[in-house]
């Protein structure tokens, strides 16, 4: 648990890149008599010396050793390293220390390696030219949980370069190669034998005893007693030696009874959950885009296996999710699964917003109990946006009546006021409406409704999200209704306004296409005014309209 909270703290801080000397081994576990091969490299050109290998000569012999140069180039940018590659034998057994390593003003860090005892196979017993080794990390396992197969092949005599190995294939099970074949050397008997080393991650997929078949490994023997053993060319006098590992029972455990029936199967030796926030939310604002980015880090399962979190659902935050990225680091330890979900969360509202806490559940294969890891809730306070309240809003006039008392009029009196009012100001309105344009434009201020449509025609052509949501309000500010009222009475523009929302707060702007929201806003019927529409054949409207 302490290696997986330290790498996932190493995965949310983001690691410094930067000119250095480090090493690094092939593997930290191994057996008396066996090598390990240690690995120096100087990714600065400055430094032209050699390490001082004096340190390592109290723990190990130094069987091999050379040097390799490379030029690689990130991008446009060259990068020169240097290798030193060093195969390394440990004197002793237990814990053994692989000292810092000096070059100039450069040191390495030390790496600890564990070296177990040597059994007692060769003692008094003849070893075949090549045989096969084959282990479990662990003889039972939850069902869809991780054992780790070591194979090991072992020859004391030089093998051509047409050896193979049939690959490993169980119905039942799910299987993973942890990397590329290693090869080192050890001592058996005092003999010394060259080594291929291979690892599997298997996940059974039943309760049961579950059976891991043999794999045959083939190689051609160099023969030496004809004197020409490596010939370039021609064909390789020797025979061909094959072996087979033996078959591995493995105890498969269903899983337990008490683990919660609505909860996904995770049986993992360690978890985390972690999560980071960009911009940090202590000051957002109304349509701020708050990036949340939420981490889960499994020791013992691939990321495939990992379900999806929990997506924050909160009334009056919108939520604009990404693909979730998945990735497998791979060890002689297994599997390390890392699943990394990203969503856009913008507020609609100023005021508090509660994010609840998010729990996984899973089993802990070491202390074989269930666990609940879970984040923290969250409260998230949200300020008014200033700009978002500059926004010109429509003046309501302030309607005063006046009461005047005079006499008492009598009913047939007022009416016949009003009748006689209604037919003259009707008559002059018809004849004030024949002596004008049909049409009388209004006084604008600021750009015609011509150039700021073309200003949306240009940025959605150009696909630049931003650029089109700024013409947009200033197109919206001269329309006799609101933005949302005209997407409200036209399902196409409401659907080019969800596309043109998502794209600028789910960090994929760059591939937004605008098209459709030009043919929406060229396409939008015009709003249908209150029933004021002239007579046919010039009538005058009627006294009392229905």
């Amino acid at each position: 648990m302490k290696r997986l909270a330290i790498l996932l703290l190493l995965l949310v801080a983001g690691q410094a890149s930067a000119e250095a000397f480090f090493a690094s081994v092939d593997r930290t576990r191994l057996s008396e008599g066996e090598t390990v091969v240690l690995t120096l490299e100087s990714t600065d050109p400055t430094r032209f010396g050699r390490p001082d290998l004096s340190p390592l000569d109290e723990h190990f012999e130094i069987v091999g050793s050379r040097q390799v140069n490379r030029l690689s180039s990130i991008g446009d940018t060259p990068r020169a390293s240097t290798r030193w590659i060093l195969t390394l034998q440990p004197r002793r057994s237990g814990e053994v220390v692989i000292p810092p390593i000096r070059l100039e003003d450069a040191e390495t860090l030390p790496i600890t390696l564990q070296v177990e005892a040597a059994g007692d196979r060769g003692n008094g017993e003849k070893l075949a030219p090549v045989f096969i080794d084959a282990s479990l990390d662990q003889d039972s396992v939850y069902v869809q949980a991780q054992a780790v197969l070591t194979l090991r092949i072992y020859h004391s005599v030089s093998m051509y370069d047409d050896n193979s190995l049939t690959p490993l294939q169980m119905k039942d099970a799910r299987i993973e190669q942890l990397g590329e074949p290693r090869t080192y050397e050890k001592s058996i008997g005092g003999v010394r034998h060259g080594v291929i080393e291979l690892q599997y991650a298997i996940y059974p997929q039943r309760s049961g005893e579950l059976v891991i078949p043999g794999q045959t490994f083939s190689a051609t023997l160099v023969d030496r007693s004809g004197g020409s053993d490596f010939l370039p060319f021609g064909p390789r006098s020797g025979r061909v030696s094959r072996v087979k590992s033996p078959d591995i029972p493995l105890q498969v455990k269903a899983k337990p009874a008490d683990y919660p029936a609505d909860a996904p199967w995770l049986p993992a030796r360690a978890l985390g959950l972690a999560e980071t926030w960009n911009p940090q939310p202590e000051q957002s604002q109304v349509g701020d885009s708050l990036t949340r980015r939420l981490i889960l880090k499994v020791d013992g399962l691939s990321s495939a296996q990992l379900p999806p979190l929990p997506a924050t659902q909160v009334e009056g935050l919108r939520r604009y999710p990404d693909q979730p990225q998945l990735s497998d680091q791979k060890s002689e330890n297994g599997v390390i699964g890392t699943r990394e979900e990203r969503e856009a969360l913008v507020p609609s509202r100023s005021g508090s917003f509660d994010l609840p806490p998010l729990e996984v559940v899973w089993w802990n294969t070491q202390t074989d109990s269930l666990e609940r890891t879970t984040l923290s809730p969250r409260t998230l306070q949200v300020a008014e946006n200033p700009q978002l309240q500059n926004e010109e809003q429509p003046n309501t006039p302030m309607v005063t009546t006046q009461v005047i008392e005079g006499p008492e009029l009598w009913p047939w009196q007022l009416a016949c006021a009003l009748l006689s009012l209604s037919t003259l100001l009707g008559f002059g309105l018809w004849w004030h409406a024949r002596r004008q344009p049909a049409i009388q434009r209004a006084a604008q201020s600021g750009p015609s409704p011509r150039t700021l449509l073309d200003d949306i025609k240009r940025a959605c052509q150009t696909g630049d999200a931003q650029a089109t949501r700024h013409a947009l309000d200033a197109w919206a500010r001269q329309q006799p209704e609101t933005l949302a009222d005209m997407a409200a009475r036209y399902v196409p523009l409401s659907d080019a306004l969800d596309g043109l929302n998502g794209a600028l707060y789910s960090e994929v702007g760059q591939q937004w296409q605008g098209e459709e929201l030009w043919k929406a806003i060229r396409n939008l019927p015009a709003a249908q005014e209150p029933s004021s529409t002239p007579q046919e054949n010039g009538a005058l409207p009627p006294l009392y309209p229905r």
